[in-house]
């Protein structure tokens, strides 16, 4: 069977393209791929593909977002490592952007800010260096009762969970 092979890219109607290009530039750290100031539209990148993120002037009579309706929760940029999560936490407050919180998934660290249309948008670092790991964790591994455990950003790493092996429970039974 054919499938999917990635999220190709995110597409936003937002209610003033400039405003949402300077936040998702200046302070997410996107690059612009294509804009024309006073434009309609924008496509921004982190740099390897032609965009990851495009930006579409909403109607006027277009409702403002409401979160906890059906729809969109979320969406998650990776970044390169823990330190460049920190940094972009720090460009973020420092601009005074709204930051929803911290959450320590186990298999990734996460921050979580409100865009400025009120959507908000996780930056993200893997806690493991492969996406075998990572899957390895999320499968065999308990999640939290309750929320997730918060951390802070600006401490060092938290340490990597254990990723149980398979057959482990069994061993020790």
């Amino acid at each position: 069977m054919n499938v999917p092979r990635a999220i190709g890219h995110i597409v936003l109607n937002v209610s003033d393209v400039e405003r949402s290009v300077k936040f998702y530039r200046d302070i997410v750290g996107f690059q612009v791929s294509r804009y024309q100031p006073g434009g309609s539209t924008a496509f921004l990148t982190c740099g390897t593909i032609h965009h990851d993120l495009a930006l579409f002037k909403a109607p006027d009579s277009a409702r403002p977002f409401e979160p906890g309706q059906v729809g969109l929760h979320h969406f998650a940029f990776e970044m390169e490592s823990y330190e460049a999560l920190q940094a972009a936490y720090r460009r973020l407050a420092e601009a005074g952007a709204t930051i929803e919180g911290t959450v320590d998934f186990g298999f990734m660290r996460t921050v979580s800010v409100i865009d400025p249309d009120g959507m908000k948008l996780e930056l993200f670092a893997n806690t493991y260096a492969t996406d075998e790991e990572g899957l390895a964790m999320m499968k065999h591994h308990a999640a939290p009762a309750g929320r997730s455990p918060t951390y802070d950003i600006l401490g060092p790493e938290p340490p990597k969970p254990e990723i149980p092996t398979p057959g482990a429970e069994a061993l020790r039974r």
